[in-house]
């Protein structure tokens, strides 16, 4: 047979292989875990999730570290493809914009898009449990909980965990993901055999649950279509709906310095600074030093890393690119790692090295990209968000969005309200606030409804940043 005869050979059946008699180890049953396993599932992998936690079907093990998820664009897409968009929707709340609190009770409100553009809270725990139980209807899906990783090799595709008894258990497969978070194992086990890059960055702030519940009439305390913020410059707090009525409060506080943790010690230390800075907030918070003291207090780290596959493994959602929770993109970013490799899959025809391979170059920009963004964004919601010069910033990229959505469109939108690479809506979103700052240093806030004026000023920018 001549060797190109051979080699076409080859190279068909090793793309049209019975992924039946593939197995993949997936490290983690979180939320992008127990994703990407029904999408290895739904094409025709076996699959084993190995949980170094309880089931959380069973077990209550994320009181005081839950921040609300906010669900957008790209994680719809992820959840339309495995059909569970309708069911999450169902239970999420639309938040149409912020309201921010200012020290003395004021109220002003941003809309976070146009007409009809809005946010879902949704609860990090519900959506995780519905996503285990729709992996554990697909019979090609084995869940193992209590298992912790404790060694990988890449070059066999094996896996170590311990379990509850504390005794070894050794998983052989062809392939291993890691989606075992922000501290992943499977990470670390690439960092320790060389050749990869690192970094974790923490901000000097941690974050503290609390809550606020229904009225006595049951109804919600707040607006609930809003997300809102208390921006009080070294600090802040926000609060999310839930299905229940209830709000979940963060706030975000540095840990040392004169104004942090550290120095929020007794009963009397917490109602002082809660009644100084939070004064509108405290009456609807009846059970606010239980929670200040018995709800741990987080931290908030970004991690970047490079490369993503090693051998037989690659990483997803937060154990590649954990960010802060600021631009509320955290999970949607890591459900899109899912579609991305999901789509990979498809056009390599089953070639896992090959997918993992493009994989990862398609994402490690995009990761980075939204990394800067929620850290920007931190230092908007916390400064920014009640300055009057702001929200006149915003009024204006508001109405350019809404008078000529062909020509503008605001980073906030392209991350959130698109499928937009995240990449691309970092570089263009800044060039789109050059564009306002220029408008407004102007002061021509009063042309911005003619086209030809806008497309002349369209023009300038890209000239000036050419």
């Amino acid at each position: 047979m001549p060797i190109e005869v051979f080699d076409s050979l080859n190279t068909f059946i090793k793309l049209h292989v019975d992924m039946s008699n593939t197995k993949i180890t997936v490290v983690g049953g979180g939320l992008a875990g127990s994703l990407m396993a029904v999408y290895f599932a739904k094409r025709g992998y076996e699959v084993n999730v190995y949980e170094r936690r309880p089931d959380m079907r069973n077990t209550d093990i994320s009181a005081g570290k839950s921040i609300n998820l906010a669900l957008s664009t790209r994680g719809i897409r992820a959840l339309e493809r495995v059909g569970l968009k309708d069911a999450i929707l169902t239970e999420a709340i639309a938040m149409h914009g912020r309201t921010m609190h200012d020290e003395n009770g004021g109220l002003s409100y941003q809309p976070y898009g146009k007409e009809g553009q809005y946010i879902n809270s949704v609860s990090r725990g519900g959506l995780n449990i519905q996503l285990l139980e729709l992996a554990d209807e697909n019979p090609d899906v084995h869940l193992h909980f209590n298992h912790k990783c404790i060694d990988v090799d890449f070059e066999s595709g094996t896996t170590m965990f311990e379990d509850e008894n504390g005794d070894q258990v050794t998983v052989e497969a062809d392939y291993i993901v890691g989606g075992d978070g922000a501290f992943s194992a499977v990470r670390m086990a690439m960092m320790t055999s060389g050749r990869m890059d690192f970094s974790q960055d923490y901000l000097d702030h941690g974050y503290k649950e609390l809550e606020i519940p229904p009225t006595a009439n049951g109804e919600f305390a707040l607006d609930p279509n809003s997300l809102h913020i208390w921006p009080r410059g070294e600090y802040m707090m926000i609060a999310l709906p839930n299905p229940d009525r209830t709000f979940t409060c963060t706030l975000f506080y540095p840990f040392t310095g004169e104004t942090s943790f550290d120095t929020l010690k007794s009963e009397a230390d917490v109602k002082s600074f809660f009644n100084t800075h939070f004064s509108d907030a405290v009456p609807m918070m009846p059970t606010l030093i239980e929670d200040f003291f018995n709800n741990p207090t987080g931290s908030l780290v970004t991690v970047r890393c490079y490369p993503w596959v090693k051998g037989k493994a690659a990483l997803i959602g937060d154990a590649c690119h954990a960010v802060v929770p600021f631009y509320g993109q955290g999970m949607n970013c890591a459900f899109e790692d899912c579609v991305v490799l999901d789509d990979c899959i498809e056009k390599h025809q089953g070639d896992l090295d090959a997918a993992f391979a493009e994989y990862q170059v398609l994402r490690k920009d995009n990761a980075n990209a939204i990394a800067d963004l929620a850290i920007q964004n931190f230092f908007e919601m916390r400064d920014h968000v009640g300055d009057a010069d702001f929200l006149h910033y915003k009024q204006i990229e508001h109405d350019l969005c809404e008078l000529h959505p062909d020509l503008f469109k605001s980073q906030y939108e392209m991350v959130t309200f698109t499928n937009v690479a995240y990449s691309e809506a970092k570089e263009l979103g800044a060039k789109n606030t050059a564009l306002v700052m220029e408008i407004i240093r102007q002061g021509n806030e009063d042309k911005i409804s003619d086209r030809n004026f806008i497309l002349d000023q369209l023009a300038k920018r890209d000239a000036m940043m050419a």
